[in-house]
């Protein structure tokens, strides 16, 4: 884009860059890394930064696009992954001071697809401890800054960091998990666009798990573009992650421009809009007629499947059992020195019946069922990301039960999609009076990515609230 600055390119004009050569791989590594060194101090969203490494990738990919080995839009492109994806030689921490020992012996499998796309790995982003909230508090390592506001407010998570880097322009993508919610709430308070895909289409062979249900990859980045370019390399079977096995790969580029004109779209009530705040509600119904100007048909629709997965998710059984099963050597022995409200949380997993959690476990198979029963003749759910915006840390992190409090605002929509195991798009739709950022969610049926990929992309086609971009201090 002209008069952009490079580190707030999207990845398409970057690529386009490299090719006119107006820049190189090395150039917009360094361009990246400065940016960096300039503003993290104070965003924190970094846990570490592999600069030698990512310059001599950088450099590699150089010299074989020069060579004429031109591996596709992604070479030479800088990226970042959350400190849950395994990096063969670096640490996997997943937000705790208690693994920093914890040095990883070969990559991610998710990793492993972008190096072979040429991407170039500038580092590791912060999370919230085993990336157990929608907040994006960490209390070892640190709140990574929301940038759009002066005052600390929370950047969202537990892709945390990744948000805030992508937000901040210091890198054009980074790698973020999604549980219940942990790709889209930092995409939606950080401003920027963030894919949660359905379980099975990406793998999570080398990431630190909380759930092996829920758990699924997807990328936050600056436009849905930039996120269809990414989903496109990570898809894919992996032998190392049976839940793959499933689906095959499928094109999310070519119908990407295809536009919404016929489209069946519906604002899902129900629960989806109860207790929004009035400046997000506003400014995701008036989402609307962006659509209906393209064409599209927009009704609203009762969901009743959503409060069901709701009021079934309670105090999260399902995935509190399965944390602390995933992390039951630490809380049985290390638990004082846990984030208290993370720890918490976890332990009540320990107390879960066999035969509760398997009862719980069905009731999700029949509401999966019978809400790909009621959204056959939809193409794709509206609603708001989250209920509420970001507040301050101040606001949020006073006691235990605040805190719970906020962090149920922040997940109940995302949740939602998690337990009926929908894929979901959050984008850029508006902003508040103080200028924080509103998301607006785009849901389809699993292992339609491409629905919402086209939905997003449409709205942005028409709208330009993903080009804005803050100005940390």
């Amino acid at each position: 884009m002209t008069g952009t600055p490079l580190y707030f390119q999207s990845i398409s004009d970057l690529a386009k860059g490299i090719r006119k050569k107006d820049f190189s791989p090395v150039e917009i590594a360094e361009a990246y890394l400065s940016r960096i060194d300039a503003v993290d101090e104070k965003s924190g969203a970094f846990r570490l930064i592999c600069r030698e490494k990512a310059l001599g990738a950088a450099k590699a990919a150089e010299i074989a696009l020069a060579a004429g080995q031109d591996l596709g839009p992604l070479h030479g492109i800088p990226y970042a992954a959350k400190d849950l994806f395994d990096v063969t030689g670096l640490p996997t921490t997943a937000g705790s001071r208690l693994l920093e020992g914890n040095i990883a012996s070969k990559d991610a499998g998710v990793i492993k697809k972008l190096t072979r796309a040429g991407m170039v790995l500038l580092g590791k982003t912060n999370t919230v401890q085993m990336a157990y909230s929608g907040i994006g508090i960490n209390h070892d390592h640190g709140t990574p800054k929301n940038p759009w506001h002066k005052t600390h407010h929370v950047p969202g998570g537990s892709s945390s960091g990744s948000g805030v880097a992508v937000a901040a322009g210091m890198v054009p993508m980074a790698l973020g998990s999604d549980t219940g919610g942990s790709v889209r709430i930092p995409a939606a308070l950080c401003g920027v666009t963030g894919l949660k895909t359905t379980v099975g289409r990406v793998s999570r062979a080398g990431v630190y798990p909380l759930s092996w249900s829920m758990d699924s990859i997807g990328p936050l980045s600056r436009s849905v573009a930039d996120a269809a370019l990414i989903y496109q390399a990570i898809q894919g079977e992996d032998i190392n992650d049976p839940t793959t096995r499933s689906q095959s790969p499928h094109d999310v580029l070519n119908g990407l421009a295809a536009g919404v004109s016929g489209l069946r779209l519906k604002f899902a009530e129900t629960v989806f809009f109860e207790d929004v705040d009035p400046e997000i509600e506003a400014a995701v119904r008036a989402c609307g007629q962006v659509f209906m100007d393209q064409g599209a048909h927009l009704e609203s629709m009762e969901l009743s499947e959503a409060a069901d997965a709701w009021t079934l998710n309670g105090e999260g059984m399902i995935i509190s059992a399965e944390a602390y099963a995933n992390n039951q050597n630490l809380l049985d022995n290390q638990y004082d020195q846990l984030d208290p409200v993370v720890a918490r949380r976890m332990i009540n997993g320990k107390d879960v019946l066999a035969v509760d959690y398997f009862k719980n476990m069905k009731e999700w198979k029949r509401l999966g069922a019978s809400v790909a029963d009621t959204l056959k003749d939809v193409d794709a759910l509206l609603v708001p990301t989250t209920r509420i915006p970001a507040l301050t840390v101040g606001e949020i992190d006073t006691d235990v039960d605040t805190y719970t409090d906020c962090n149920m605002g922040y997940l109940r929509n995302t949740s939602i999609g998690n337990i009926l195991n929908l894929c979901g798009l959050s984008v850029p739709c508006g902003f508040t009076k103080k200028g924080l950022p509103i998301g607006l969610m785009i849901y389809a049926k699993p292992f339609q990515e491409e629905m919402v990929l086209r939905v997003g992309h449409a709205f942005q086609q028409a709208t330009e609230y993903h080009l804005r971009t803050p100005n940390p201090a």
